[in-house]
């Protein structure tokens, strides 16, 4: 098949963005050392349905329709920007009264807000349009596609709940119950300034 020769490239580009620091790697390694690895995996699941989801719609042009129409990210831009701010003030909040869980997710609510974190995204948007149209030659067909995000939704699920299993062990559970309202302070400036870059910085 043609496309094989285009998975590493494509590969290394999804693992990039996929571990590296951001919303979603810091609610899982939070939830994780907080909550356990039951709630950590669950919230990593999220994201990689809404990963999915957004790797979906670009192998199928819902991408570049959505960006020919700069109303609908706008609309994605400004509610992911809110949810990252409603993450920050639930983490500083937890940090004020020293609690040790109120600002990550209950185990009950894990996969709904790793799936909302992900959904509200825009730049998962981008990566996966930029991804597909850059690498991938038009008329690729449904079987190439389907390849390519199953490959990427693969390797997604290694690193996210590979994030989940590793800050759910002990080591990281102790540091987290010793200082727990430093580590909500620093998630909550995090989600702060995750959510203000995402208003400030251009998309496109």
């Amino acid at each position: 098949m043609e496309i094989l020769p285009l998975l590493p490239p494509i590969l290394l580009a999804a693992l990039i963005a996929s571990a590296s620091p951001g919303p979603a790697t810091l609610a899982i390694a939070a939830t994780s050392m907080s909550r356990g690895a039951g709630a950590g995996l669950r919230l990593a699941a999220g994201v990689l349905t809404g990963s999915l989801i957004w790797s979906s719609a670009a192998a199928a042009g819902l991408a570049a329709l959505m960006l020919r129409h700069g109303w609908a990210v706008e609309v994605i831009r400004y509610a992911g920007a809110a949810y990252l701010f409603w993450l920050a003030f639930k983490s500083l909040r937890a940090a004020w009264r020293g609690g040790l869980s109120e600002g990550v997710a209950p185990a009950r609510h894990a996969f709904r807000r790793g799936l909302l974190l992900h959904l509200t995204n825009p730049k998962a948007i981008f990566f996966f349009g930029a991804l597909y149209a850059v690498i991938l030659s038009p008329g690729q067909s449904p079987a190439a596609l389907g390849l390519i995000v199953g490959a990427v939704g693969l390797q997604s699920a290694v690193v996210f709940l590979g994030y989940a299993l590793l800050f759910s062990r002990p080591g990281p559970m102790r540091l987290y119950r010793r200082g727990a309202r430093g580590i909500n302070a620093l998630a909550g400036m995090a989600f702060a300034g995750l959510g203000l870059r995402l208003l400030t910085s251009r998309l496109a």
